[in-house]
């Protein structure tokens, strides 16, 4: 038999399993039994390999007692496991495609960013994220729910990963929440390309057109699994990991690596946009 891989569908419906059996109280050996199922194979089902039938999976999730709804949800998404890509609508204040994106982006080993207006999610400070949010499609009340969520995304960044972000120079130029916020969130740029775990480079406009003209993406690289790429729009997520989309994706990377300022002549672009505002 050959061996199964998870795909991003996969890993969506194992994590929400997982939560479902943490519920029961019982551990996934104890299900295993009580199902009469080889303990692997509720493992591979947890881990986004597949390998069950539409039956046994209706069986799993009423011993994990789940509402008639998320029951619905949870085989429909089992249904796409098959497909290319996979695309996430919010259900409430805190859109769902942020909380899939943190969660992959603390499974992944190194994270490539490409920003065209806006300084990339990982990078902004709490006023900045805030400032975006509200020009945002989501409800006054749901904005700090927002922000929160995004500010936990940061919390990754720090040694053990590689994060690369091409950020265009026009965003830099773009006065976000006003001049003291955008001159905060200019110097932690500073701050944070300083460090060796992250490779900070600016796209300048003097070049034009470029390879990032078709808009902002991310490649996430993991240990085990294969590469994901990771489109954001005002009301969905979009998630690809099929290798078609991947490679599309990299050779972008490529060709903005090549049209990019390195490290130093970036830092020295935000410099130089810092002292104006003094």
């Amino acid at each position: 038999m050959p061996k199964r891989e998870s795909n991003i569908v996969g890993r969506e419906f194992g994590n929400a399993l997982r939560a479902a059996i943490a519920k029961t109280g019982m551990t996934q050996r104890g299900l295993a039994v009580e199902l009469d199922w080889d303990e692997s194979k509720l493992s591979d089902l947890v881990n986004g390999k597949g390998g069950a039938t539409v039956h046994e999976v209706e069986l799993l999730l009423a011993y994990c007692r789940l509402s008639l709804a998320e029951r619905r949800h949870m085989i429909a998404l089992y249904l796409e496991a098959e497909e290319k890509g996979f695309i996430l609508f919010p259900d409430d204040g805190v859109p769902d495609q942020l909380r899939t994106l943190i969660s992959h982006e603390r499974e992944s080993n190194e994270v490539t960013a490409w920003s065209m207006s806006l300084v990339s999610g990982l990078l902004q400070i709490p006023e900045y994220a805030h400032a975006v949010a509200l020009e945002g499609p989501h409800e006054k009340a749901d904005i700090p729910k927002v922000v929160a969520a995004r500010m936990q995304r940061a919390e990754i960044l720090r040694p053990g990963r590689t994060f690369t972000f091409y950020l265009h120079e026009q965003a830099l130029w773009l006065p976000v929440g006003g001049q003291e916020v955008w001159r905060e969130q200019l110097a932690h740029l500073l701050r944070m390309s300083v460090r060796a775990y992250i490779n900070l480079h600016v796209v300048p406009r003097s070049i034009g057109a470029h390879a990032g003209v078709a808009g902002d993406f991310r490649v996430m690289k993991f240990p085990k699994y294969p590469p994901l790429v990771f489109l954001d729009t005002l009301n969905c997520g979009l998630f690809f990991d099929d290798k078609e989309t991947v490679a599309l994706y990299e050779d972008r990377v490529k060709k903005l690596a090549a049209s990019a300022l390195n490290r130093e002549e970036s830092r020295a672009v935000i410099d130089n946009i810092l002292e104006g505002l003094q």
